[in-house]
């Protein structure tokens, strides 16, 4: 076992706080027959073992070490495994000394708690105590137990379960996004205001107060009128606009705008377009569907094809919809406490994930960013108690995922990919991405049971709305 014990000074005695983390083992018989154990609840789920060992344990395990040390130890005037004992001891021992009392303690700890069958949760807090009996040592570890989850009858539970159909209206609407994606642009004359759909080339520059700010200025700076790209105002400025013109307008940032330097303010910008160019959008026809990919090369074929697509897409997030209701009821259901230790881990997970996307996004020194904890603490806590409960709906009606469970899942995510058996090749070929699948396919096992006690009302939703597009 490894425990996460930190060092203190050399100066310092063995008589210190310890932080255990790591896999429980069960404790040699030489210390399980020495050891004695008491249990004190102090509140909620916090528990307090108190550990007693004997000293000549820790002692005998020192020499053995440091004789098993001293045959390949190497010191300058010695050779090879001749160096005296007295001088191994006094450059290793408290090294040693602090390497055995971790061992020791931890194995202790662990059995102790196998012995009382607790269920601990985080990381003990281990202290040696003051005022030990001749010849023995005294612990004191302070950690959480997992709780006791009380689920009620989910007969009573309320569940809105929602269905969406793929509309002939959703499939234009995909043709109309991927010919956008295929559009080309031309030059507009002269004399051609700007309008929605039209890629405009400018240079504008914004003031504050009359002081420049970041990031208002910019020259060459290409958008599509009327995507969204830009705020309202600023796009209601550009359109009507011709080549060449120029505007000076007020544009009132909004109060929740991401550049804080400028939320809630009004800036005065100068724009001026360069350039205007028409958008040109591909037919619906043989071409397109071939350059998409469409064997036959038929409208009713990219057709078809969109279709499949949708519905795939639909019944994924249909799936998620219902999972979620399913287990915002289940919680709702629930009754428990949360270990404190094991929503602060969730927490500092959360806080990690936070740091990784900043650092993917180019954030600079993204690893000392200030992020809150606060920040993810009812986002932890309802993760933990999430967690908790579905554990104890999994282990008291056998939901485990099934192995032709997981096989008929990694099937569906490969038939939407080209080359079906290089994606389930990919799953199965790791074990963290296997454990994935593995958690999905518990979530849906437990969705489908919460559905199947739960009254549940059936409601037919808009794929805008599924989409949320509307």
């Amino acid at each position: 076992m490894v425990w996460g014990f930190e060092s203190p000074p050399a100066h310092h005695t063995p008589r210190q706080h310890f932080t255990a983390a790591g896999v429980f083992n069960r404790l040699p018989s030489q210390l399980e027959n020495t050891m004695t154990v008491t249990v004190e609840t102090l509140e909620k789920l916090e528990r307090k073992i108190t550990l007693t060992l004997p000293a000549d344990v820790i002692q005998s395990e020192v020499a053995k070490r440091l004789k098993r040390l001293a045959r390949d130890v190497k010191m300058d005037g010695f050779r090879p495994g001749k160096v005296p004992m007295n001088v191994v001891a006094q450059r290793y021992g408290y090294s040693v000394h602090y390497e055995v009392m971790n061992d020791k303690v931890g194995e202790a700890f662990a059995s102790a708690a196998d012995e009382a069958k607790l269920r601990v949760a985080g990381q003990p807090q281990i202290t040696e105590k003051e005022g030990a009996p001749e010849g023995q040592l005294t612990f004191d570890a302070v950690f959480e137990v997992f709780p006791e989850v009380k689920i009620a009858d989910l007969s009573t539970a309320e569940v809105e379960k929602v269905s969406t159909e793929v509309s002939d209206a959703a499939i234009d609407r995909t043709l109309d996004i991927l010919r956008k994606q295929r559009r080309t642009f031309a030059q507009r004359a002269a004399d051609q205001a700007a309008a929605d759909g039209d890629r405009v080339t400018i240079d504008f520059a914004g003031k504050i107060d009359g002081e420049a700010f970041e990031g208002g200025k910019a020259e060459g700076f290409q958008f599509i009128v009327g995507d969204g790209q830009m705020l309202k105002e600023f796009e209601d400025a550009v359109r009507g606009m011709k080549s060449g013109e120029s505007k000076t307008f007020p544009l009132p940032f909004p109060a929740d705008y991401h550049g804080k330097d400028v939320a809630g303010k009004t800036a005065d910008f100068l724009v001026t377009v360069n350039k205007i160019e028409a958008a040109h959008l591909p037919d619906v026809d043989e071409a397109l569907a071939k350059s998409l990919g469409i064997a036959d090369g038929t409208v009713e074929g990219l057709r078809a094809d969109i279709k499949k697509n949708l519905e795939r897409e639909v019944k994924f997030r249909v799936l998620a919809r219902n999972k979620q209701a399913a287990m915002d009821a289940l919680v709702a259901k629930s009754e428990l406490d949360l270990p404190k230790s094991v929503v602060q881990s969730e927490i500092d997970r959360l806080v990690e994930g936070a740091r990784a996307d900043l650092k993917q996004r180019g954030v600079k020194d993204a690893d000392k960013a200030p992020i809150p904890a606060e920040l993810f603490q009812e986002q932890a806590e309802r993760r933990v108690r999430l967690g908790l409960v579905v554990a104890e709906l999994v282990r008291t009606h056998e939901l485990h995922a099934k192995p032709e469970q997981i096989k008929a899942h990694i099937d569906e995510l490969a038939s939407s990919y080209e080359k079906p058996a290089d994606v389930v090749r990919w799953y199965t070929s790791d074990n963290r991405r296997m454990a994935e699948i593995e958690s999905v396919v518990i979530e849906n096992n437990v969705t489908d049971y919460v559905l199947s006690k739960a009254k549940v009302t059936d409601k037919a939703i808009g794929f805008d709305e599924l989409m949320g597009q509307a």
